[in-house]
C-alpha cells in the first residue's frame, strides 16, 4: 500500500500509481491548501502533497467547463433526449434487476421506485456513463486552477479527502465526471458525506459500483430535501386572462401559492390545496406552449438539478417507466 494511502486512512486498497515525473499539483501552488487539511483536519501535510504531486492538470476539465453555452433548448429538443424507448427499456430492465432495493428504498424513504430510476436513467443511463475523469484530477484542477468557481471546487476538494479517509477508499482510483460528479447517481462529495447511505449493509458506501448502494443514495437524498410520500409532482394548467404570466415563476423557488397563481388566471386540470407553494412554468412543446404548476416535490426534484427542463424529464420519464413497468 502506498504512503499516499496510509496517510488518508486507507486501508486494503489497490497500489496508488507512482508519481508523474512534471507533477502539476506541488509546492506553493497547493501549500496553503494542505496547511488548512492538516491543521483543521488532522491530515498529514507531507503525505497530502505526495498525493497531490500525483495529480493532474487536465486542459479538457478547463475547456469543458469554460466552454460557452450552447443555445438553450426549448422544451421540445430537450425532452427527447431523455424520454426514448432506449432508455425506457434498460431502465424497466434496471428496475426488474433491482426489485427488492427499489421496493425496500420506496418503503423506507417514500420516494417511488420509478422516480428513483429515472434519476439513475437521466444522470448516467443507468451506470452506463459516469465518467472518465480521476475525481482528484478534476477537483484539483477546478479548484486550484478554474478562478471563477474557485471557492465551491476546493471546497468540494475538502469533501473528496474527507469521504476517501472516512470510506477507506484509494483517493487515486475514484473517478467521475468533469465536475467531479460521481457514481450512478452523480453526486458530488458533499453529497455523497450528506446523504449517501450503505443501503446494502456490506460496511462500505459505494455509488460506483453497487447499484443497491446507489438507489439508497438518490433515496436519501430526495426524503432529505423534503419529498412527500404519495403526493404529485406536477399538474397540468389552463391559463386565460391578462394577468396570467404574472404568476410566472422567475428562478426556481416559489413565489405564490394555488391560490394566488388561480386569481391571475391559472386552472390546474387537477386540483392543489389554496394554500400550496408552487412554481409556474411555461414550456415550449412540441405542440405549442405549455404551462405547468410545480408542486413541492417538483421542487426536491430542482434540489437535485437545478433545472426545470430537468425536473420534468425525470418526473415524464418516471411516469413511462411505470406504464411500461406494469404492461409487463
Amino acid at each position: 500500500m502506498s504512503r499516499v494511502a496510509r496517510a488518508l486512512g486507507v486501508a486494503a486498497v489497490a497500489a496508488v500509481a507512482q508519481p508523474t515525473l512534471a507533477a502539476d499539483y506541488e509546492g506553493a501552488k497547493v501549500s496553503e491548501f494542505i496547511e488548512e487539511m492538516t491543521r483543521d483536519y488532522g491530515f498529514a501535510g507531507e503525505q497530502l502533497g505526495d498525493l497531490f504531486k500525483q495529480a493532474e492538470r487536465k486542459q479538457a476539465i478547463l475547456d469543458a467547463i469554460s466552454r460557452p453555452a450552447e443555445r438553450t433548448k426549448p422544451w421540445k429538443e430537450y425532452r427527447p433526449i431523455f424520454i426514448t424507448d432506449s432508455r425506457i427499456a434498460q431502465g424497466v430492465d434496471f428496475w426488474r434487476q433491482h426489485e427488492e432495493a427499489l421496493s425496500r428504498a420506496e418503503t423506507e424513504y417514500g420516494v417511488p421506485a420509478e422516480v428513483i430510476v429515472a434519476i439513475i436513467g437521466v444522470e448516467t443511463f443507468y451506470g452506463r456513463n459516469t465518467g472518465s475523469y480521476r475525481v482528484i484530477d478534476a477537483l484539483s484542477t477546478l479548484g486550484f486552477d478554474y478562478p471563477p468557481r474557485q471557492p465551491f471546487f476546493r471546497q468540494q476538494l475538502k469533501e473528496f479527502l474527507l469521504l476517501v479517509r472516512e470510506e477507506q477508499v484509494d483517493p487515486l482510483a475514484l473517478k467521475g465526471s468533469y465536475a467531479g460528479a460521481m457514481g450512478l447517481p452523480q453526486f458530488m462529495p458533499s453529497s455523497f458525506r450528506a446523504y449517501a447511505v450503505d443501503f446494502d449493509g456490506d460496511g462500505r458506501i459505494d455509488i460506483w459500483n453497487n447499484p443497491v448502494d446507489a438507489i439508497g443514495s438518490v433515496a436519501s437524498y430526495f426524503k432529505q430535501h423534503g419529498w412527500k410520500a404519495g403526493e404529485s409532482v406536477v399538474a397540468r394548467a389552463k391559463v386565460s386572462g391578462e394577468r396570467f404570466e404574472e404568476g410566472l415563476t422567475e428562478g426556481l423557488e416559489s413565489a405564490k401559492n394555488a391560490g394566488e397563481l388561480a386569481e391571475l388566471g391559472w386552472h390546474t386540470e387537477s386540483a392543489v390545496p389554496t394554500e400550496t407553494r408552487v412554481t409556474a412554468f411555461r414550456l415550449e412543446g412540441a405542440e405549442g406552449d405549455e404551462y405547468w404548476v410545480g408542486l413541492p416535490n417538483f421542487y426536491v426534484i430542482t434540489r437535485y438539478n437545478r433545472s426545470v427542463m430537468y425536473a420534468m424529464a425525470v418526473h415524464q420519464l418516471s411516469q413511462r417507466l411505470a406504464d411500461a413497468r406494469g404492461e409487463q
